[in-house]
């Protein structure tokens, strides 16, 4: 159990980014078809997440907020990190979200966005080579998540579901 005095604690909203410092927690409320991307540097004991709500920004003209999706996002919160210190060789990452909240019987793709924001994601970083070591995404329920800088666990918490740490 972690103890909570002299820990910081930053919120990332949604469509949002941050990082924290250790001794820290970062966290983000209810993720449905969003998804919670961790960068996380152990060697500095560092930590950025961003609240992605869409996959690409290539689709929609006239948008200021890049940290809404995932292509832009990602790329913002590794140049914030990097400003303070991080190096992506020590970078690894964890990611939670991504559901599909209503069940819809059309085979209509437009209701997908928590699959395509997972993807979208993934792709990322993959293509950034940084290592996914853990997820919870996916299904049909929300998440509120934490991320603790001091030993990297990430608290996955849901309605009706035990706390889990990933």
């Amino acid at each position: 159990m972690i103890n909570m005095d002299n820990i910081e604690v930053v919120k990332v909203g949604m469509a949002d980014f941050n990082i924290v410092k250790n001794p820290g927690m970062i966290t983000t409320l209810g993720l449905g078809s969003c998804v919670a991307v961790v960068l996380y540097d152990a060697k500095l004991k560092m930590a950025g997440m961003a609240h992605i709500m869409l996959p690409s920004s290539k689709a929609i003209k006239n948008n200021s907020n890049r940290a809404k999706f995932a292509d832009t996002s990602i790329s913002d919160l590794l140049d914030m990190m990097a400003k303070e210190g991080m190096k992506k060789q020590n970078l690894i990452a964890k990611i939670a979200g991504g559901s599909q909240m209503f069940d819809f019987d059309s085979v209509d793709d437009v209701f997908s966005v928590g699959r395509k924001n997972i993807q979208a994601c993934k792709d990322i970083l993959a293509e950034l080579k940084i290592s996914i070591i853990a997820e919870d995404i996916g299904e049909n329920y929300g998440r509120t998540v934490e991320f603790y800088t001091l030993d990297g666990s990430f608290k996955i918490k849901s309605v009706g579901k035990a706390e889990k740490f990933i």
